[in-house]
């Protein structure tokens, strides 16, 4: 990415922090210009003892307009057509440091470079926590990287303006300015010759790094009687765990974990409804299938994360069926609560026009969710082609698709609050009281859900929007994982309230007996009522009672109106 020394640094880094969660074997092709206005830069997290590896960029002098075209990871790529051709009788430049990350006394910038021979200066630098987190970002003066004038502006170069503000000397004019006071990082450069053919690499590019953090690596090409660089290759970012990204390797773990979670549910629910096979209700199949797509998400979120890990590089088909099962997991689940919550399967066996406007309603979450991840996956992988603007309007879609998202969200927790509201009344007023206790229960998990997302979404916004944040990056993934959690919370209540058991279907629509045998007059009426009541697995424990009473009607009760005298059967 470019930084311009015109533009707002906190901005800058605030757009890059989007583009940590890449590849961590990076194929980078890029132009650097002979400019002192802007410096070229790319940034990750590492979890210590890790490295970042400079070795395979090949830096090649060309003299045409340069247009970057994606480097990709096929073996045709520039790097293994030119390596061994162009740069096999060039000799090696690694600087002058030979690799030392601390002494600057010989890094060229001092007189150590052959006269006529320009530089392209490479710096790496580890951010401190407390700016790395802010929302702000970090001063790069502060670390050795740049200066500001006496006016106030940045300069990276060190310039003739540089020069007169005592930013550097007048001898490492057309370089990186680096205050050797300051600057603990590690830094290489490469020896441009004014003409000619030139293809060059690190020889020693491996930069060590203990600790763990957000590092920083500054690409500068500062004289502007220099040539055009094009840099091509690849850049490895390897923490202590692998090549997965550090903020995310917290993710790999919780999805493995939540993977066996959704599997044992899957096993426990389907194995209730095999040994319950002849009284399946049709909620049991939308419980059972909407399981299924959770366990297939983390699945292939897990998978994408550890073949991430292992190999550097991420395998997009497992990241896009991830995304795309996720989000209609949550949109099937809306849709599910919707019905159970109007009383599918408990009061009524069709939902009539309503559903209708469930499948719109679930259509137009599952459209919009699809797009905000996708174009969000779009800007952050492809970050480094992007422009400036095109980055922002870019956001600003996604902005907008996340409202768009929160509003269809609300709409689905007002509705099914109002549904189940509804129901419970008719329950009541049916004196249906087991059924009524589960839609009770139902209500309750439902409300500390949105009791707990509610807390949550306050905290990750303290924690966004504030200075210096409250969550480590490195626990970041934390925030996921809790909707995560609170998801499976709802599905796993939900499968527990309406766990298969044999006596489901033979409650179906049954003939119920009205609540007393008298009538307001005193007269036994005993009048059947035709309901569509299903009764829940709670409903399992009807033989607790004794076996003459259901329904307010008693078998064991006396009526000499049905007594047969024995003298006259006789």
């Amino acid at each position: 990415m470019k930084l311009s020394g015109g533009l707002a640094q906190g901005l800058s880094l605030a757009v890059l922090g989007v583009g940590l969660a890449r590849a961590e074997i990076r194929d980078m092709e890029f132009l650097l210009e002979p400019t002192e206005d802007s410096i070229h830069f790319t940034d990750g997290y590492l979890r210590g003892p890790g490295y970042i590896d400079l070795s395979a960029l090949v830096f090649t002098a060309v003299s045409e307009n340069f247009t970057p075209v994606d480097v990709g990871t096929n073996d045709d790529s520039p790097l293994n057509d030119d390596d061994n051709d162009d740069n096999s009788n060039a000799p090696d430049d690694t600087g002058a440091d030979g690799g030392n990350r601390r002494d600057l006394s010989a890094r060229g910038l001092d007189g150590g470079v052959e006269e006529g021979l320009t530089t392209v200066d490479m710096a790496v630098i580890g951010l401190p926590q407390k700016c790395a987190n802010s929302r702000s970002g970090c001063d790069w003066t502060e670390q050795g990287i740049g200066g500001r004038l006496p006016d106030g502006n940045l300069r990276w170069c060190c310039s003739t303006e540089a020069v007169a503000a005592g930013l550097c000397e007048s001898h490492n004019s057309g370089k990186l300015i680096i205050n050797s006071t300051s600057f603990t990082g590690a830094y290489k450069f490469v020896n441009v010759p004014p003409h000619g053919p030139m293809s060059k690499h690190l020889r020693f590019g491996q930069i060590n790094e203990a600790n763990s953090g957000q590092f920083v690596v500054v690409f500068a090409n500062c004289n502007e009687g220099g040539r055009q660089i094009v840099a091509r290759g690849k850049t490895v970012w390897k923490s202590v765990h692998g090549y997965l990204p550090g903020e995310l390797y917290g993710f790999m773990n919780f999805y493995a974990i939540l993977t066996g979670m959704y599997l044992i549910l899957l096993l426990w629910y389907g194995y209730l409804m095999h040994v319950n096979e002849e009284s399946r209700i049709a909620i049991e199949k939308w419980i059972l299938m909407t399981t299924v797509l959770g366990l297939l998400e983390m699945f292939f979120r897990t998978g994408d994360y550890f073949v991430w890990n292992v190999d550097g590089y991420r395998m997009n088909l497992a990241m896009y069926i991830g995304i795309i099962l996720g989000v209609v997991k949550r949109g099937l689940s809306r849709a599910l609560i919707i019905m159970v919550a109007l009383g599918w399967g408990v009061v009524r066996d069709s939902l009539g026009s309503a559903l209708r406007t469930i499948i719109v309603l679930t259509a137009a979450y599952v459209g919009v969710s699809v797009s905000r991840d996708l174009m969000l996956v779009f800007a952050i992988e492809d970050m480094e082609t992007l422009s400036y603007d095109a980055e922002v309007e870019l956001f600003d879609v996604v902005t907008i698709l996340t409202f768009v998202v929160a509003a269809v969200d609300v709409i689905f927790i007002l509705w099914i609050l109002d549904a189940l509201n509804n129901t419970m009344e008719y329950l009541q007023s049916m004196n249906q009281s087991r059924k009524l206790m589960r839609y009770l229960r139902l209500r309750c998990i439902f409300l500390f859900s949105i009791l707990f997302a509610t807390i949550w979404v306050v905290f990750s916004l303290v924690d966004t929007y504030d200075e210096n944040g409250i969550i480590r990056e490195e626990h970041e993934w934390s925030v996921d994982a809790a909707t995560e959690i609170n998801y499976f919370y709802v599905l796993a209540g939900g499968a527990f309230l309406w766990r298969p058991n044999p006596s489901a279907k033979e409650y179906a629509y049954v003939m119920e007996l009205s609540a007393t045998g008298e009538g307001n007059d005193g007269e036994d009426t005993h009048e059947l009522e035709l309901t569509g009541v299903v009764p829940s697995a709670l409903d399992d424990d009807d033989d607790e009672e004794p076996s003459g009473k259901s329904n307010g009607y008693h078998d064991n009760d006396h009526d000499d109106r049905f007594r047969i005298d024995d003298s006259e059967a006789a």
